[in-house]
């Protein structure tokens, strides 16, 4: 299974647009979402290209490939008007050996981090920075941001395929990899 990750699109059809088509060209099989679909939140600027109703029917476009978790961003009434569930405040995916929580990041983090065993991965957005950071229990990554990158970092999304975590730019250009084959054996960060 090949999945596309990304978070914090707020509302931009102009980044949105770019996402899906990295999605088409990555030929990826599920497009999982960590929230911040539709809405911009006070303490961010508009982004780039801002048409909530717009993004709405992009990604309904892709509903039946779309897993998603809740962002703090997303409201009750977005569930109204996108065609895949938006309201779960986490979901978790197994990957070989591995366990991963995906959340938005508001609530579980690593200042207040889920029950997670060794060699399990906590998989959030909100921050709109980049990670890879293990820490005794688990592992934290982030792909960024699709519309609102933080901290000089690109808009992006990550790749999960066969144990490796890639993370992309918008133009398809990988800057950063993490592979994990068993819990014992964990490499470390691989820039490229």
């Amino acid at each position: 299974m090949k999945y596309m990750i990304a978070s914090d699109i707020h509302g931009s059809a102009y980044y949105c647009e770019k996402m899906l088509a990295c999605f088409k060209e990555e030929q990826a099989d599920r497009l999982l979402l960590l929230g911040d679909l539709l809405y911009h939140g006070p303490r961010n600027d508009l982004p780039e290209g801002y048409a909530p109703k717009k993004v709405i029917e992009l990604l309904n476009a892709y509903k039946d490939v779309i897993i998603c978790v809740r962002g703090n961003c997303e409201a009750e009434v977005d569930q109204m008007v996108l065609d895949f569930p938006v309201m779960a405040e986490s979901c978790m995916i197994s990957e070989g050996k591995m366990l991963i929580m995906a959340t938005h990041g508001h609530i579980y983090n690593l200042e207040n981090p889920p029950k997670l065993q060794k060699g399990d991965i906590l998989l959030h957005g909100h921050t709109h920075v980049p990670a890879n950071v293990e820490t005794e229990t688990f592992r934290y990554l982030n792909p960024g941001s699709v519309s609102i990158p933080k901290e000089g970092s690109a808009h992006g999304y990550m790749i999960l395929e066969n144990g490796t975590f890639t993370w992309k730019d918008l133009e398809g250009k990988a800057y950063m990899t993490w592979t994990a084959k068993t819990h014992a054996n964990l490499k470390p960060l691989i820039r490229i």
